[in-house]
This record gives structure tokens, C-alpha cells and sequence, in this order.
């Protein structure tokens, strides 16, 4: 039987790319989709022989079809590629941003899911999509980065009711604040108060990438086999917390 195969998009760096190195771990052939295919090669010889990375455009029908096409099995697929969005009041926001975050997030789950579909039937399988708790919390600032996350948690709800009797389970994970490299740019040069972040978090630290990709294979393992439809948070317990954005959690 030929190697288990897992397709995980904008994986050259961050969460994506902590996804990789997990599932590289456990034994599968690792494809990196990433818009830069530098980058994504780069990683995939990181990983080690039998990788590969390839450059793709998540919203782009053409570029999706060959990616795709180019394989010749899929066990795993992980929407992970999108971007964020200004942190600009809802007044002074662009239609023009706000439909270009939508169409990466959403058209982008949509085509890599719809197309990895006719492989994932073939033998059974399983695909994770990145969704936020932006998708449930209302963030100031976030609209298209909530509506497009939100929007993802509702994809997910409707290709698993859909693809279950095809043995393809669709699950997704919410992640909270992460320890990435944008996020560190983002507190490092103001945008964002870190340490008010942080004290909102039951848990009293950000996630490290690695956490949530150790959720993400877990929805992929044998260990999920009897879940489909569900958006998984992996927050820290900031959403279980619901405080207003000034409040710190002051448990015991």
C-alpha cells in the first residue's frame, strides 16, 4: 500500500508549517501548497526526501485543478492558507479588502475541498479547515476575517453531512491567539496589546503552533474516526472565558 498522503495549504510557515512537520512525524508524504513555491520547496526539503512543496493559489480554480491533479493518492487535506485582514474600523475598510479576504478564506476552502474530494473517496479520508474563534466572537475590526472564519465553520458543518457516507470526514479547528511570527510583528509594533491578550487567557499564554497542529492530527487519526462536522477550539479557554476585551481572567 503506497504512503499516506497529506496536502496541507499556506504551510510554509506558521501553523501550516508546524502542521507539516506533525504530520511528517507520523509517517505520511507531505505536499506544501503555498502562493510562494520558493518557499514551499524550500520546506518540503526541510522535511526531508519524498516531500514536496508546490506553488498555488488557493483561490485561483486553475491553479487548485493542477494541484490537485498532480497527485495520484490524497489521505489528508488541511485548509490552512488565508490572510488577515486591517485592523481598520468598520467605517474605514474597503469593499475591495474585505471581498479579497472572503474569496482567499472561503473560495480557497471550497476549491481545495471540492477538487481533494474525488481523491479523499477513493479510500476514505479526512480534511481539517483553519477556522478562528473570530468566527464565533465578535471582534472589533475583524469583519471579514469573522464573516470568512465563520463562514469556513459553516462549510465544514455542510460538506461533512454531505461526504460522510463517502468515508471523508470534515472537521475543523478554531485557534485563539498564536505564537506566530505575524502575531509577534503585530505586538512588537503596537497593533496589537500583548500583554492585555495574554490576561484575557485563562491559561495566561498564547499557543504555540505546535499545539495546534497536534489538534489538527488528532481530527485526521483513527483516535477521530466517529467525529465529522465539528469546529474544534483550541483557545487557552478564551472563549469559554467571554470577558469584555479589557477584562482579565482572575481565576483561583
Amino acid at each position: 500500500m503506497s504512503q499516506q498522503t497529506a496536502l496541507i495549504t499556506g504551510a510554509a510557515n506558521g501553523i501550516g508549517w508546524a502542521t507539516a512537520q506533525a504530520f511528517a512525524a507520523a509517517g505520511y508524504r507531505i505536499v506544501i501548497a503555498d502562493i510562494r513555491p520558493e518557499d514551499a520547496d524550500s520546506k518540503a526539503r526541510l522535511l526531508g526526501p519524498g516531500h514536496i512543496g508546490v506553488g498555488c493559489d488557493v483561490s485561483d480554480e486553475a491553479e487548485v485543478r493542477r494541484t490537485i491533479g498532480g497527485l495520484d493518492r490524497l489521505d489528508v487535506l488541511v485548509n490552512n492558507a488565508g490572510i488577515a485582514s486591517p485592523l481598520l474600523p468598520t467605517a474605514n475598510q474597503d469593499l475591495e479588502t474585505f471581498q479579497r479576504v472572503l474569496h482567499i478564506h472561503l473560495s480557497g476552502t471550497f476549491l481545495m475541498s471540492r477538487e481533494a474530494f474525488r481523491l479523499l473517496s477513493a479510500q476514505g479520508g479526512a480534511i481539517v479547515n483553519i477556522s478562528s474563534i473570530a468566527g464565533s466572537a465578535g471582534l472589533p475590526r475583524r469583519n471579514a476575517y469573522g464573516a470568512a472564519k465563520a463562514g469556513i465553520a459553516s462549510m465544514t458543518r455542510s460538506m461533512a453531512g454531505e461526504w460522510a457516507g463517502s468515508g471523508v470526514r470534515v472537521n475543523a479547528v478554531a485557534p485563539g491567539y498564536v505564537e506566530t511570527a505575524l502575531l509577534k510583528t503585530l505586538i512588537d509594533n503596537g497593533s496589537i496589546d500583548g500583554l492585555k491578550m495574554r490576561r484575557r487567557i485563562p491559561m495566561g499564554r498564547l499557543a504555540k503552533p505546535e499545539e495546534i497542529a497536534s489538534a489538527i492530527l488528532f481530527l485526521c487519526s483513527p483516535a477521530a474516526s466517529y467525529i465529522t462536522g465539528v469546529t474544534l477550539t483550541v483557545d487557552g479557554g478564551l472563549v469559554a472565558f467571554g470577558g469584555a476585551p479589557g477584562d482579565a481572567y482572575e481565576g483561583d
